[in-house]
Order: structure tokens, then C-alpha cells, then sequence
């Protein structure tokens, strides 16, 4: 299992996060701000199984295509979201009860 850390610009939140859900892929979000795309972003946490890393990154950047299609291409320089793997392994359980 592999945590997958999304900043993702605010133009493409709505239809990635509507288009995950359809694939059956849960995330929990919060918004952010940073330097990463140097505009209003928002940061998704999404857990994945490690066979579907590649299929996850691929339904996304369709996503973010068919949407540019229907409102226009951003300009070259901009990215549509910078993402981060984490081994899910690597994490620590919080556990009740100890100190």
C-alpha cells in the first residue's frame, strides 16, 4: 500500500476529486498553500494499492486533459499537480494507550 500526497492546482479539485470517487478511489483533502504550483491548490491524500500506482497517475492525467478540453489549456510553465509516493509500510500506527 502506497500513500500518494496530491497538490493539486484549485482549477482541477472539483473534476479530479469527482472523477477518483467514480473510480473508486477515496481521499481525504484539505486545502494548502505553498510555492509548489504558485497558485490556489489543494493537497489530496490518497491511499493506493502498489499494482494500481501507475493506473491512478494515468486516470488523472485524463482527467485533468478531458477538462482542459472542454475550458481551454493552461499555459505550458503550469503543472496540474505535483504528486508524492509514500510507502505506506514506512508510517506509524498511533496506537491507544502508549506514551
Amino acid at each position: 500500500m502506497k500513500l500518494m500526497i496530491c497538490i493539486v492546482q484549485n482549477r482541477y479539485r472539483d473534476v479530479l476529486e469527482e472523477g477518483l470517487k467514480l473510480a473508486d478511489y477515496r481521499m481525504t483533502e484539505f486545502a494548502s498553500s505553498g510555492g509548489f504550483l504558485r497558485k490556489g491548490s489543494t493537497t489530496f491524500l490518497i491511499g493506493v494499492d502498489e499494482e494500481d500506482v501507475d493506473k491512478v497517475h494515468s486516470l488523472m492525467k485524463d482527467i485533468c486533459r478531458r477538462y482542459e478540453s472542454k475550458r481551454g489549456r493552461p499555459e505550458p510553465e503550469h503543472n496540474r499537480y505535483i504528486s508524492f509516493m509514500i510507502d505506506a509500510r514506512d508510517s506509524l500506527p498511533f496506537l491507544k494507550g502508549q506514551n
